[in-house]
């Protein structure tokens, strides 16, 4: 029988096999003990998958961004020559500095329309740790039904 210096009990909580799960043999000295020990455990363990949640979503967002940026130098360079053909091409019809104005004013539109749509995307809710909440707030939820 494994047994800790508090009793049958190892850090779960949980009598190990073979023990008779006997609390009242403890003193309520080393039941404090045990309970201060186990919430230093759970405590440590819920920073432990709070980190691990946090980098994970860094992780993540780095790649995007990283990706974003990329796709973005390229594209830039795509979109550059694009518009270069088209002020050429407008400007057999237009004066060439009426077509420059005419393709540069759709450009500015079609980028001030996409900037607003990015901002509203940009929500920091997604980064929140919602699974580490949510074992904290079940954690609280046990620890307030044992005390009543």
């Amino acid at each position: 029988m494994a047994t800790t210096p508090y009793g049958p009990y190892g850090t779960s909580g949980a009598p190990d096999p073979g023990s008779n799960g006997d609390r009242e043999s403890q003193s309520a000295f080393g039941l404090l003990r045990r309970l201060t020990d186990e919430l230093t455990t759970l405590l440590r363990q819920e920073l432990a998958l709070a980190t691990a949640e946090i980098s994970r979503s860094m992780r993540v967002l780095l790649g995007g961004a990283a990706s974003v940026a990329a796709g973005g130098a390229v594209l830039f360079m795509g979109l550059l020559a694009m518009l270069a053909a088209a002020v050429l091409g407008l400007a057999t019809v237009l004066q060439p500095w009426l077509a420059a104005l005419v393709i540069g004013a759709a450009v500015a539109l079609i980028g001030v329309v996409l900037v607003l749509v990015g901002i509203r995307s940009l929500d920091p809710s997604t980064l929140k740790p919602a699974r580490t909440a949510e074992s904290l707030r079940r954690d609280k939820d046990v620890i307030t039904r044992r005390q009543s």
